[in-house]
C-alpha cells in the first residue's frame, strides 16, 4: 500500500514474507525505513553482517544500508522518502537523529514488550486506514502518524539503550556527536575534531559516553569507519587502496593496519571471505 503526493513524496507500507522478501532490497535514494518482525528466526544480512531477528524486533535502516533477506518469515515494512518527511529537518519534532538514523555504527534494534506491541498495532491499523483515504488532509494525517511512530520507537530505544539518569541535554550532545560522525567520519578521525565542532572538550565527551555505555567516542568513530569499510569491500570492486583513501587514510598500509586491528584480519581476507562476518 503506497501513498504518493503531488510532489513525489511517498510513504509505503508492505507486509513482507518469503514470497516478496526481495522488496527489502529495493532501496531508493533518500529513503528511510522501519522493519517490524512478526515471527521468529528471520535471517537477514545487513552490510555483510549476519543477523537473526525474532518476533517483535524492530530495526531502522537508511538508504546506505545494504540488506539481503536470506530467510525472512514475516515482517511489516514501512519506508518513506525525504520529501515525505525528513527526520533531520524535523529533529525537534521526533528526536531520532543520531539514535535511530544517521548516527548508529551498528543496526539500531528495538525489542517490543506487550504494551509496546498493543500501541504500535493500533498505530499501524490507523496507518492502513489512512492509506485508503482520499482527501486533502491525507498527507498531513500520514505525516502525523509517522511522527508518532518515530517518537514511540525513539522512546523505546532510549529506555532500552540509554542510561536513564542522563539529562536530556547530555543525550542531545551524544546524539549530535553521533550525527556529526555520520557526516564527517571520512575526513575527521579524532575525538578532538568533533569536540571542537560541539564546543566541548574531548574529556567532557568521554565522560558522557562513559555514562551512556561501553563505547568510547573514539570507538564510535572507528566503528563507523569499519562499517563503511565492510560495505565497500563487500559491495564494490574498488581497489583496497582506493577504499582506504576514500575513508581518509593516507596510504594502504595505514588502512590495512587499522582494519586488521579492528577486524582481526586484513581487508583482502575480508573481501575474499576467508573469515566470515558474524553479528
Amino acid at each position: 500500500m503506497k501513498f504518493i503526493g503531488q510532489n513525489k513524496e511517498y510513504i509505503e507500507l508492505v507486509e513482507i514474507n518469503k514470497s516478496n522478501a526481495n522488496l527489502l532490497n529495493d532501496t531508493k535514494e533518500s529513503e528511510l525505513s522501519l522493519i517490524w518482525f512478526k515471527a521468529d528466526n528471520n535471517k537477514v544480512t545487513i552490510d555483510a553482517v549476519d543477523y537473526v531477528f525474532n518476533t517483535n524486533d524492530i530495526i531502522s535502516l537508511t538508504e546506505f544500508h545494504t540488506i539481503n533477506a536470506e530467510s525472512l518469515q514475516e515482517a511489516t515494512f514501512i519506508k518513506w522518502n525525504r520529501s515525505f518527511y525528513c527526520v533531520v529537518d524535523h529533529d525537534s519534532e521526533v528526536g531520532c537523529k543520531g539514535i535511530l538514523y544517521y548516527g548508529a555504527s551498528t543496526v539500531p534494534i528495538i525489542s517490543l514488550d506487550e504494551k509496546h506491541v498493543d500501541i504500535l498495532t493500533t498505530l499501524f491499523k490507523m496507518l492502513y486506514i489512512e492509506m485508503e483515504s482520499r482527501d486533502n488532509l491525507q498527507l498531513e494525517m500520514l505525516q502525523m502518524m509517522l511522527k508518532r511512530l518515530l517518537i514511540l520507537c525513539t522512546r523505546i530505544y532510549k529506555d532500552q539503550n540509554l542510561v536513564s539518569n542522563l539529562r536530556t541535554q547530555s543525550i542531545d550532545t551524544i546524539r549530535e556527536y553521533n550525527y556529526l560522525v555520520e557526516q564527517h567520519f571520512k575526513t575527521k578521525h579524532t575525538v578532538k575534531a568533533y569536540a571542537d565542532l560541539l564546543f566541548k572538550s574531548p574529556k567532557t565527551l568521554s565522560n558522557l559516553f562513559k555514562k551512556y555505555g561501553d563505547t568510547t567516542p573514539q570507538q564510535f568513530i572507528q566503528n563507523r569507519l569499519m562499517l563503511e569499510a565492510r560495505r565497500m569491500l563487500t559491495y564494490t570492486e574498488k581497489p583496497i587502496s582506493e577504499i582506504g583513501f576514500e575513508l581518509g587514510f593516507s596510504d594502504l598500509q595505514s588502512f590495512s593496519r587499522f582494519f586488521s586491528t579492528q577486524e582481526g584480519h586484513s581487508p583482502q581476507k575480508f573481501r575474499n571471505r576467508e573469515v566470515l562476518p558474524t553479528k
